[in-house]
């Protein structure tokens, strides 16, 4: 009866034994990860005690002192639930009092030791571990569904499903065993089970974290290269790219393309008197209202301390850039409250046509900066559309 007994126990301990290799070292490897909470490299350390039960139960088992089989078995069993906990409090930085759940497994071990040496029968020795391990496991399940939305996806969901249905094969497995005693192979196997899928998903939950740590990261690199780090707007390295992707749409019948070089007056001697703090304030508050009254087709970038541009896109004919430079002008002439003072700017805009003007963005660049300075010689606070002659530049100052 033992030899066909043992062929199915072999290929249970073999597989769970071999996968639980695997999670200690995959909890290890994720827990060496720089700036990754400590979490994995506690349920690391749960998973090995997982591992010495199942291994000490197959060597006992099968040995002339199958009576310790259990006993050892349930002895860092009892050990891996604090560990586990600890290791979920860490993961979702939970303030809790770890030593409680030390002190519940100390008093279960410390009942366990006393029930065998004192010859209990199993079922009376585990009213003593199997409340404390049950309530470990609806513990775990009741962390991991009500933080259930710190991982993205169902990972910490599926955990505390598996938590929960391990806390009540704890509680109705003894009985179970008890009485049919055939279930013991059968109830391990089901415990092996819940306990995989408990593990693969902390450990997905580890590992999605990562990645999305990884993506934050990218994202936030890709910001600093694309992104002016004072106002948030485009910078100029990736406002060429957006330009060219501007161009495709522009390439429609009767399309237009204006890029609006924008120059603040005045700002020299706000910044010099009231500090560079409030300079940067100022030029925030420009950005603003740059995107507030642009397009979101509109591309607006920061070219310089004190320089901006607008490429206006999709435009129907060339006074729609005239509206766009005078509505943008009106925004930048109003005061700018920054702590209760007020300051009042003025803007230099010059405007490029794309196409006709130039194909490219260097050269389009060109002709609003010649035609911003025109406005900058003939008193500022306007704006200019770019001719090919002087004697032929069109100057419109705002009202």
């Amino acid at each position: 009866m033992l030899g066909e007994a043992a062929m199915p126990y072999e290929v249970v301990h073999t597989f769970g034994t071999t996968v639980y290799f695997l999670f200690i070292l995959l909890f290890l490897w994720t827990s060496r990860i720089p700036r990754t909470n400590s979490g994995a490299g506690w349920w690391a350390l749960s998973m090995s005690c997982a591992l010495l039960a199942r291994l000490s139960l197959f060597y006992f088992l099968f040995s002339e002192q199958t009576p310790l089989a259990v006993p050892i078995y349930i002895f860092f069993n009892v050990l891996e639930k604090p560990l586990l906990l600890i290791g979920i409090t860490r993961f979702l930085d939970l303030d809790i009092r770890q030593r409680w759940f030390w002190l519940a497994a100390g008093a279960a071990e410390l009942w366990l030791l006393a029930a065998v040496l004192a010859g209990f029968p199993p079922l009376l020795r585990s009213m003593g571990y199997v409340p404390v391990n049950a309530a470990f496991m609806f513990c775990m399940a009741w962390f991991t569904f009500r933080h259930r939305a710190v991982v993205p996806g169902r990972l910490l969901l599926a955990s505390a499903a598996a938590s929960f249905a391990l806390g009540l094969h704890w509680l109705s497995a003894p009985v179970a065993i008890h009485f049919y005693p055939g279930w013991f192979r059968n109830g391990f196997m089901l415990g092996t089970a819940l306990v995989l899928v408990q593990y693969i998903t902390l450990l997905g939950a580890v590992l999605t974290l990562f990645q999305k740590r990884l993506i934050d990261a990218e994202s936030r690199a890709l910001d600093m290269a694309f992104l002016d780090s004072l106002t948030g707007l485009n910078n100029q390295r990736y406002m060429h790219t957006l330009f060219d992707q501007a161009l495709v749409l522009a390439t429609r019948p009767h399309h237009v393309v204006a890029v609006l070089y924008i120059d603040l007056d005045n700002f020299k001697p706000i910044n010099d008197s009231a500090g560079h703090a409030v300079g940067d304030e100022v030029l925030k508050l420009v950005a603003a209202r740059l995107r507030s009254n642009t397009r979101s087709t509109d591309i607006c970038a920061r070219v310089g301390g004190d320089e901006f541009v607008v490429i206006a896109t999709q435009l129907d004919d060339e006074d729609q850039a005239y509206d766009i430079a005078r509505k943008l002008l009106g925004q930048l002439t109003q005061p700018m409250e920054i702590e209760g003072k007020r300051y009042w700017l003025g803007a230099s805009i010059g405007i490029g046509l794309y196409p006709r003007h130039g194909s490219h963005l260097a050269d389009l660049l060109q002709c609003a900066d010649s035609a911003m300075y025109s406005v900058k010689r003939n008193g500022k606070s306007g704006c200019a559309m770019y001719h090919a002659s002087a004697s032929e530049l069109d100057l419109k100052k705002a009202l």
